[in-house]
Order: C-alpha cells, then sequence, then structure tokens
C-alpha cells in the first residue's frame, strides 16, 4: 500500500505536490497551535470566543511565509541539510510574528506567555520531520521506480567507497539519487575512523573487502581520494588488484572545481595512477617566458599535445592565439573550447591550413606578427606511416623545412618542434622523418646567414597516455567487448607521460633553448605493455585467461610486431647528455649535417618522393639518419597496386 502512495505521489504533477504540502502545513500550524495550549495548560484545550480568530490567523500567517521562503519550491526527495536551515528561519518568522499579532489583540489575559514559545518548537520539529521523512519514503519509491522499469533490482550495483573523507562523503550523497551504484560501506586507512558510521554507512578497514564482497555482493569499488597523489594511488589500486571487483574512480579535484564533473561522475582508473609517476611543479618562469603577452601559433593544434598545448598556452595569457590545423572538426573542435574558458583579452584565431603551404604559412605569422610557434602538426602512427611514406615525408620533413622557412621570412622568435624518441636510431619511417626534422632545425640554427632572429629548439619524448593511437583507449575497447586484448609482443616495453605533463615540459623546455638544441624529456621508468594490459583487465574486475588459468575472463593474444614497430624506444642517439635547471629535463648533444649537403639531400628527397621513388627516398633517409634500419620492406599501397597493374 505504502508502495503504490508513494508512487502515485511521484506521478503527480509539481503544482498538486505543492497543494499536498501546502495543505499538511495548514494542519500542522493549527494542531500545533492546540498542542502547545494543551501542554501549557495540561489539559485538552477547547478553543472558544475570540480564540477561535486565533487559529484561524495561524495558517493565514505561516502559508505567506512559507511561500516567500520556497519552501514549496524545493523537490522532497533532494532536499538536503540546508534545507533544515530554511525551515528553521520560516518558523523562527511565523512565531514572532504570530506572538506579535495575539498580544496585540489583548488577548494577553487568557494567552498564556509560554505559548508562543512552545507553539514555534512544536512547528519546527512537525514541519522538519515531516518534509525528511517523506524524503526517505519517496526516494525509497523513486528507485524501486527505476528498478522496475531499468529492469534490474532496484537499478543499482552495490559498491565500496574507499576513503571516507569529504570526496567520499560527497560521492555517497550523490548516488543516493544515482542510478547506477549504491554505497553499502566506506574503506579508509585512517584507524581513528574505522567502526565509525557516515550517513548510516560502516568505515571498515582495508582487510575486511573479502568479508564485504562476500555479504554484500560487491562489484565495484570507488576510489574517493581525487587529492592523493599518483603514487599513493598506484600503491592502493596495486593492492585491489587481487580483489575481484572492478576498480573505478572519482574525478580529480581540479576537474571537480572547474564544474566539469561532479562527484558521482565515476570514470574507469587513471591510467596515470598506474603509473605511480607525480608531476614536478613547474618554473613559472619557464612556462610563461615565450607565451605570456605573446603572440603564438601552435600547428596541428587539434591533435593531442597541440591541443593541449593550447589549453595549457591560454592559461599563460598570451596576447593572442593562432590555432593552425589542416583538420577542420579538430579544429572547430579546438577553437570552441578555447572560446568557452579564455580571458576575453585573448584574442583565439583559428586557421585551416596545412604545413606545407609555405606562403600561407608565412602571411599567417606577418598578419598577426607571430613570435612563438609550438610545431605539433605530424604525421606519427607508425604501421600507416609505413603504408604511406611519400606523405608521412612530405609532411614531417618538407613541412617543417617551409614552416621553418616561414617562421625565419616572418622573423619569428622562438620556434619549437615537438619531436619523439622513436627518432632515436629509427627502424620505421615516421621516425626517420622526425629525425631529419630536428636535423634540419638544427643546420639551419648553425647557419646564421639563414637566420638572424629565430631560434630553433627541438624537445623529444616518449608515448602519451590518451593520446592518438595509445594502447590504452584500444585496451578499454577490447575489455569493455569481453577480449580478446592484443598485444603485439610480449616483451615490447614503452615510456609513458600524461599529456597534460608532456605539453607543460615542452614550453618549460622551448623557453631554455639557445638555437639548435635538442631537448629530451625523463619519462621516468618503462613500461612493459603485457603488464599495463593484464593490470587493466584485473581493475576492470576480470580474471586473465592463461593456460594456468584455463577459466579466466579475458585472454590476451600475440599478434606480433607491426611494420616498423621497435620493441625498446631510446631517447639518445649517442651518451652526450647534460642536465640542465629542470630536473625533468635534458639537454642532448646530437651529430648535425651542415646545411650545404642537407639542402642537397632534401633536394634529391623532394625529387625522389615526387616521383614516387620510395626506395631512393628511403637510400637518402639513411644517408641523412644515423642508426635508421627500417624493419621491413616498402608498402606504399599506392605504388604497390600501380605496380601490380590493378585498376586505378
Amino acid at each position: 500500500m505504502t508502495e503504490q502512495l508513494g508512487e502515485y505521489f511521484l506521478s503527480l504533477s509539481r503544482r498538486k505536490k505543492a497543494a499536498i504540502l501546502l495543505g499538511t502545513d495548514v494542519f500542522f500550524s493549527m494542531f500545533s497551535l492546540w498542542l502547545a495550549m494543551s501542554l501549557r495548560l495540561g489539559e485538552f484545550y477547547q478553543p472558544t470566543g475570540r480564540m477561535v480568530y486565533v487559529f484561524i490567523a495561524a495558517p493565514i500567517i505561516v502559508i505567506p511565509i512559507f511561500i516567500r521562503l520556497g519552501l514549496y519550491r524545493a523537490i522532497i526527495r533532494y532536499i538536503g541539510i540546508r534545507a533544515l536551515w530554511t525551515i528553521a528561519q520560516a518558523t523562527t518568522l511565523y512565531a514572532l510574528i504570530f506572538a506579535a499579532f495575539v498580544f496585540h489583540l489583548g488577548s494577553i489575559g487568557v494567552f498564556p506567555r509560554t505559548v508562543p514559545a512552545l507553539n514555534w518548537m512544536i512547528m519546527l520539529l512537525l514541519v522538519g520531520s515531516s518534509r525528511f521523512l517523506a524524503r526517505w519514503w519517496l526516494s525509497d519509491s523513486y528507485f524501486r521506480i527505476v528498478g522496475q522499469y531499468g529492469n534490474r533490482e532496484y537499478g543499482k550495483k552495490n559498491v565500496v567507497i574507499y576513503g571516507a573523507g569529504n570526496a567520499g562523503v560527497q560521492l555517497a550523497s550523490a548516488l543516493i539519487h544515482g542510478r547506477e551504484f549504491k554505497a553499502v560501506a566506506f574503506i579508509d586507512d585512517d584507524v581513528s575512523l574505522q567502526k565509525q558510521k557516515i550517513n548510516g554507512l560502516r568505515i571498515y578497514a582495508l582487510s575486511a573487502l573479502t568479508s564485504l564482497i562476500s555479504r554484500y555482493k560487491i562489484t565495484d569499488v570507488l576510489l574517493a581520494i581525487p587529492s592523493a597523489s599518483h603514487a599513493r594511488r598506484n600503491e592502493i589500486i596495486r593492492v585491489l588488484e587481487t580483489y575481484p571487483v572492478h576498480v573505478r574512480s572519482v574525478p580529480g579535484i581540479n576537474e571537480i572545481a572547474n564544474g566539469k564533473i561532479t562527484f558521482d561522475a565515476v570514470q574507469e582508473v587513471d591510467i596515470a595512477d598506474l603509473l605511480g609517476r607525480d608531476a614536478v611543479p613547474p618554473r613559472l618562469d619557464l612556462l610563461h617566458a615565450n607565451i605570456s603577452n605573446k603572440v603564438v601559433m601552435v600547428t596541428g593544434a587539434g591533435g593531442s599535445i597541440g591541443s593541449e598545448l593550447c589549453r595549457q598556452i591560454v592559461a599563460c595569457k598570451p596576447a593572442s592565439l593562432v590555432l593552425f590545423e589542416v583538420n577542420e572538426f579538430q579544429l572547430y573542435s579546438i577553437h570552441q573550447e578555447l572560446t568557452g574558458f579564455a580571458n576575453e583579452n585573448i584574442k583565439i584565431v583559428p586557421i585551416l591550413g596545412s604545413i606545407t603551404h609555405q606562403k600561407r604559412i608565412e602571411e599567417v605569422c606577418r598578419a598577426f606578427s607571430v613570435q612563438t610557434i609550438y610545431h605539433a602538426a605530424a604525421y606519427k602512427h607508425v604501421p600507416l606511416v609505413e603504408q604511406n611514406p611519400g606523405e608521412a615525408i612530405w609532411n614531417n620533413i618538407f613541412g617543417t623545412l617551409r614552416l621553418a622557412e616561414a617562421a625565419i621570412a616572418a622573423q619569428v622568435e622562438t620556434f619549437v618542434l615537438i619531436s619523439t624518441d622513436k627518432a632515436v636510431r629509427p627502424t620505421n619511417t615516421m621516425g626517420a622523418s622526425k629525425r631529419f626534422a630536428e636535423l634540419i632545425l638544427q643546420a639551419l640554427s648553425q647557419n646564421s646567414a639563414l637566420h638572424q632572429k629565430t631560434r630553433f629548439t627541438m624537445v623529444r619524448f616518449g608515448n602519451v597516455l590518451g593520446s592518438s593511437g595509445s594502447v590504452v583507449p584500444l585496451f578499454r575497447q577490447q575489455i569493455a567487448k569481453g577480449g580478446p586484448v592484443t598485444v603485439t609482443d610480449a616483451r615490447i616495453i614503452r615510456y609513458f607521460m600524461t599529456i597534460p605533463e608532456a605539453a607543460e615540459l615542452v614550453i618549460q623546455a622551448g623557453a631554455m633553448g639557445q638555437g639548435g638544441d635538442v631537448f629530451v624529456l625523463d619519462m621516468g621508468e618503462p613500461v612493459r605493455i603485457v603488464d599495463l594490459a593484464k593490470r587493466m583487465i584485473r581493475l576492470s574486475g576480470f580474471e586473465v585467461k592463461t593456460q594456468e588459468r584455463p577459466h579466466g575472463d579475458i585472454e590476451i593474444i600475440y599478434t606480433g610486431l607491426r611494420p616498423g614497430e621497435k620493441l625498446y624506444e631510446e631517447l639518445l642517439i649517442g651518451d652526450n647528455v647534460s642536465q640542465t635547471e629542470h630536473e625533468k629535463i635534458m639537454r642532448a648533444q646530437e651529430s648535425v649535417i651542415e646545411w650545404e649537403k642537407l639542402s642537397r639531400l632534401l633536394a634529391e628527397l623532394e625529387q625522389a618522393v615526387t616521383q614516387s621513388d620510395f626506395e631512393a627516398a628511403r637510400t637518402i633517409l639513411k644517408l641523412a639518419v644515423t642508426g635508421f634500419a627500417p624493419q621491413c620492406e616498402i608498402i606504399d599501397e599506392v605504388s604497390l597496386a600501380l605496380k601490380n597493374g590493378l585498376p586505378t
């Protein structure tokens, strides 16, 4: 009966619900006055004479006050502790006005002085308790409806919240009104909190997790420790990996504070937490040196690194930011994002264009008086570049050359190339093309006759988490589908860094360059890709299927190295490296080819690519790039199709 009544009440319109509340408060105002008189006189009171008008006046006074203070605008099943303060204010104001009214009528002789105080306390108790009782009743009915129509038992999974601090408490409150999770307990490492209760949920030690999983059929553990360091979160995650639960986390404090995400927006564990690597606080002087009050341009502004560079550049308050991008949708997306939070004094200019069009770039640099360029535009996906070597050479090598020449002509002050660890002793066309791009900037820097003002700097680093082509989103998709998870080789290792940290270090390294510098970022410890895959499977609540565990959930399959892929990546060609003023940035002393020789190689390379002679192009790359040892035959799809006489 109560379930049906609750569902009926929820189905009513907002106006009808407010009318029911209003009628209830009319009754409470008269009942509390009667009860106050009865308690004061010690008998069941019966109003007579002028006192009947006093009872009629009570709701006439209370209802306008309650309406004015918004007691009928609140959604009952969502009211919180702040509503109690509003109720206290409303009932207090009513009690004062009511007391002034009855005493003004001269009924003091028949109206005891203590009755207004009793009336206020009873009214506060009735109104407040009725609201919170209704909240409990209606919330229960609401989730019963969700369970019925969502075809799930109450529509929720039982979860444990790890962390009983402010974030954990707010998460538990938010989950009450959500549809997916039901918090049944807290886990916290603080011994003083254990065995205590918060909002009816008991706090346990981590050792109790096994029994909680068994007792409540726990499916997920939600990490509510957004302020913890990556190293600390990694420690906790390593322990939780051993339990048969899906580990998720609440967003970071910055995302919550900026209003991008709410506490109940639980998400997969951040892979940065698995690395246990905490970013070093940036040097503000280096961050602002090439950006603050300057005109900055980012090529490849819509890509993974380029877009993060743009976000951090805007935070450093440039005079203007030019977004240079060949992809229309990516340009639109980053422009919309930046105009949403950029200071109105910062001019954001979206420019469509290719870095291979020197005239276009030079016009852009002159039109906006560009002072700093961050060159992030490049083809980076190793297998795709291997299948399209001509376009990769044209974009990565000649695009960089055209951009550099345009920067010199427009007298740009600083030019920073975003390079890669794959440029070191490359085994693929992508790495070779990026090292050739480095050689171009090094040669230009050495020849003062070629430039008078522009300072060229290169920053080399490894893989960034979450970038286009990263294994992390691929693994997530494969796990979500039930596997298998594909890894190219059990021995393959990679260096990883988060996109924000990489962009931050790129900006700081660019400020330290004197001209022709190659900076290398400290990528930390290398990660075995297969270990990363196993951890992601376990943290998703599954067991890795192996020969030893044939009944596991998700299998890892080894597909073999892809064309041009290396087992190990390096950051340095030689051993000549020196520390800089920043602990995470090193300066490499790499071999340089003089401009006269390099320009001849460039001319030959351009002719080879124009004629689609990729054998000749590869020979030139070998001559220029130290240690270039291709791992596969040339597999340009277009050339192969034409050679085999296929229809065009």
